[in-house]
């Protein structure tokens, strides 16, 4: 460190004294600042040639990422992973969902055929509107819609849909129209709602009242677009011999990026994948992982992967460290791997251990390129699943780790090698995360919060940080409990009324 003071530690020397870190053992100490919090640069890469304007990313998990969070990631300038939990054909169908947008609005719109009747399919059902195909579903040509306050209070409940739906030529708009055109077509005929359609298909539902409350969230920019303007989306595939098919079903519904899903990366399996992708679809980037030594690192980085995802038993909930006696804190892990990936140029994402923008802040600056983030997500208004109220009242959706039982039972043993096993044996538990609203502007705010970390580090950008560290310029130091303590929320008297 230059100047006459030695104050705290360098990364290297921190992290080789044989101990596993996670990011709250860590901190680093401030530096100096000669820009102001706006001037930082987020901008990042999620693998050797996808560039993402925000470092995040959305886990595939199937409490996390479907289509419904992967478009709202590239709107807001991230993408998401979508599980493989699924068919390879449901999969294929979510990035199709996600390529064919413009707006990260995503409507569940009920499609009936116009015999149906009222009796039979609306009793109880709350939908705005009903929307009639002559098959019954979005695949098929769009004849009409029929409007909840049409089939309120009939008295005739035998009714088909077919003879009181309306037809309304100009209720559609082209599905590359933008948010702020489709406000504009709302306003100009003062309508409720525009069908986006593409090629005589309906790709979404837009209410008023959606385009209202998405306009409130932070200016959304061009987001996460590839060279043919369309949302960038990635997907998840094991690396069993039937995952080839998967991968085809994929590579023709337009996917992005490949990452291969696996708890422990560094295996015959992987290495074997990573080499088949590359020579099938030399054009499409494969990232590697999960991984958490330089060793492992490197063995994936020699197979040819175009990114690394980082993390072994890190999630909140992963019991993989507990059950298999194998990982690392994830500190140590960020730092180790992507010393190593620097090297080859191969950008690595942090995956796992995100609970608060400073882990986020921590996970770059120790050589990260991007987060990837599950529970932090997980109680989102756009990650699958309803809310439900928890015992205290609570709003709160199901997450689960792909490593549970309950997950395993659907196909996600693929990723711990045990889907020949007999016995299943969980690396994770199922839960509940609270609330978090909308992802458009959830994520924004977090990246506000990242800004101002950087700022305090005296770093304007990632690769600013990346430099600082390896200069030995950023300083760290580990953090007792009693210092972890201290530097959350503490010292203060609840007041909450408690049941006696």
């Amino acid at each position: 460190m230059a100047g006459e003071f030695e104050d705290g530690s360098s990364a290297e020397k921190l992290f080789n004294q044989g101990y596993s870190y996670t990011y709250d053992d860590v901190i680093f100490l401030p530096h100096y600042i000669d820009f102001p919090t706006d001037a930082v640069n987020l901008s990042t890469r999620l693998s050797r040639n996808i560039s993402l304007s925000i470092p995040c990313v959305s886990s595939p998990m199937d409490t996390v990422t479907e289509s419904y969070m992967a478009a709202a990631m590239a709107a807001v300038g991230g993408i998401g992973i979508i599980h493989s939990n699924v068919t390879p054909s449901e999969q294929a169908d979510m990035i199709r969902s996600v390529k064919s947008r413009r707006v990260p609005i995503l409507s569940s719109p009920v499609f009936k055929t116009p015999d149906s009747r009222i009796v039979n399919e609306f009793e109880g059902d709350d939908v705005p509107f009903v929307f009639v195909t002559q098959s019954g579903n979005e695949k098929s040509k769009l004849l009409g819609y029929v409007a909840k306050s049409d089939w309120l209070g009939l008295k005739d409940t035998e009714i088909k849909l077919g003879d009181i739906m309306r037809a309304d030529a100009n209720m559609f708009v082209p599905c590359h129209y933008d948010l702020g055109q489709i406000d504009g077509k709302l306003k100009e005929e003062g309508r409720d709602f525009v069908v986006v359609e593409e090629g005589g298909e309906v790709v979404d539902v837009v209410t008023k009242e959606e385009v209202e409350r998405v306009k409130g969230y932070p200016k959304l920019g061009k987001g996460t677009v590839g060279y043919d303007g369309r949302w960038m989306v990635g997907a998840a595939i094991g690396t069993r011999e039937s995952d080839k098919e998967r991968l085809e079903h994929l590579v023709k519904a337009g996917v992005d990026v490949i990452v291969l899903d696996s708890s422990q990366g560094n295996s015959i399996y992987q290495i074997e994948m990573i080499k088949y992708v590359k020579q099938t679809y030399p054009e499409l980037d494969v990232i590697g992982g999960n991984v958490v030594t330089m060793s492992q690192a490197q063995n994936l980085i020699k197979a040819g992967v175009d990114g690394l995802r980082v993390g072994m038993g890190s999630g909140s909930i992963c019991t993989t460290q507990e059950v298999c006696a194998v990982g690392r804190g994830q500190a140590t892990a960020v730092y180790k791997v992507s010393s190593i990936a620097a090297q080859s140029g191969i950008p690595v994402i942090a995956d796992g251990g995100i609970s608060f923008s400073g882990h986020i802040v921590k996970a770059l600056v120790l050589g990260a390129s991007t987060v990837m983030m599950g529970s932090f997500l997980a109680g989102s208004t756009e990650a699958p699943g309803a809310y439900e109220l928890n015992e205290k009242g609570f709003r709160v959706k199901k997450y689960r780790g792909m490593g549970s039982l309950e997950a395993m039972t659907k196909g996600s043993d693929q990723r711990y090698l045990g889907d020949t096993a007999k016995l299943k044996i969980a690396q994770g538990v199922v839960g509940a995360v609270a609330d978090r609203g909308s992802v458009l502007k959830h994520v924004p705010y977090t990246m506000q919060a990242v800004k101002q970390g950087f700022q305090d580090l005296g770093a304007s950008s990632l690769q600013s940080a990346h430099d600082l560290l390896r200069s030995k310029t950023l300083r760290l130091e580990v953090r007792t409990s009693a210092a972890q303590v201290e530097g959350g929320v503490h010292g203060l008297e609840s007041h909450e009324k408690k049941a006696f």
